[in-house]
């Protein structure tokens, strides 16, 4: 028989790509205000994997991925991804986006997106939104699975989850020590 036990705290990974560099730093202000501190941020990441957002927001499209210093309950995953909903929203011009924002979260085993749309893979989760299982972390490295998103799939993204995943465990020890 399994025993249900109480999940870890996550790691709350947020990205975001746009074409106007100018919308990073009010975004990620309202992020900050509603999440707590950044604790680290990527260099601007190349978006040049797919066309499909450059009808609605332009290109060139520039990614940055920011992580949070404070760990999140697995399950307010969906009251995130609403709460960025929300900015997009107020962030668009004659309904076209002018940032995309991806928040998803982080655990030594796997990372995880939220998104609004269904799919085989992805897990209903509340408020209209679905946990998709995006890469897993294996034998000291994270692996992309059928269905990940080539940017997120890509060697310079891998590199920055494994920092925070990183400072995450980190984070993890400290709070075992402290008890």
């Amino acid at each position: 028989m399994s025993i249900p036990c109480e999940p870890k705290k996550a790691k709350l990974v947020i990205s975001l790509f746009m074409k106007e560099k100018k919308n990073l730093l009010p975004v990620s202000e309202r992020l900050e205000s509603q999440f707590g501190p950044i604790d680290l941020v990527s260099s601007w990441l190349d978006f040049n994997f797919t066309s499909y957002y450059e009808s609605e927001m332009g290109s060139p499209l520039f990614r940055r991925v920011l992580a949070f210093n404070s760990l999140i309950n697995q399950e307010d995953l969906s009251l995130v991804k609403v709460f960025t909903n929300n900015i997009e929203k107020e962030y668009s011009e004659n309904n076209k986006r002018l940032i995309n924002i991806d928040p998803g979260y982080l655990l030594l085993e796997r990372f995880v997106l939220a998104s609004g749309k269904n799919f085989a893979h992805r897990i209903y989760i509340g408020e209209g939104i679905y946990a998709d299982l995006t890469l897993i972390y294996q034998k000291g490295s994270f692996y992309n699975l059928p269905w990940t998103y080539p940017d997120y799939g890509a060697e310079n993204m891998k590199a920055f989850l494994t920092v925070v995943r990183k400072k995450y465990k980190n984070t993890l020890n400290a709070k075992k020590q402290s008890l």
